[in-house]
């Protein structure tokens, strides 16, 4: 069974309350839930933190014995060389997931330093962009 993990970012415990026209009425926890029904053929875990650092020593901790990382990190996609770097320094496959159109947004969030590192980037279907994420580690 593959193991897989969603590591997201900044603000992301705020989902169902935080501008609920872009990121919708649902908690990420329910939809979590929802997923691992839905996917019970693989293993799946669920990190969050606003700490930048904290993300760093995740993606470190599992990047070298999962098979495959979902990441949203938020905000820190067009800040944080140092999330960056760190996927590039481990071996597990990343996917940038993102669930607004960034690309639709304020012109800073048009950059990632995700994307470079990223086996793929998938953004704008809400939070159906964690589903597609997951099936692509079939």
């Amino acid at each position: 069974m593959k193991k897989l993990i969603i590591i997201n970012g900044p603000n992301l415990n705020l989902l169902g309350k935080r501008e609920p026209e872009i990121y919708g009425s649902q908690t990420f926890e329910g939809y979590f839930e929802n997923l691992k029904s839905k996917y019970n053929n693989f293993k799946l875990e669920y990190y969050q933190s606003n700490i930048e650092g904290e993300l760093i020593d995740k993606l470190q901790e599992v990047g070298f014995n999962y098979d495959g990382i979902i990441l949203n990190a938020a905000a820190y996609t067009h800040t944080s060389v140092g999330i960056g770097d760190a996927i590039k320094g481990i071996e597990t496959p990343v996917v940038e997931v993102h669930i607004s159109n960034t690309f639709s947004r304020e012109e800073y969030r048009h950059h990632s330093y995700i994307s470079p590192n990223a086996k793929g980037v998938i953004l704008g279907f809400g939070l159906k962009s964690y589903d597609l994420a997951i099936e692509s580690f079939y």
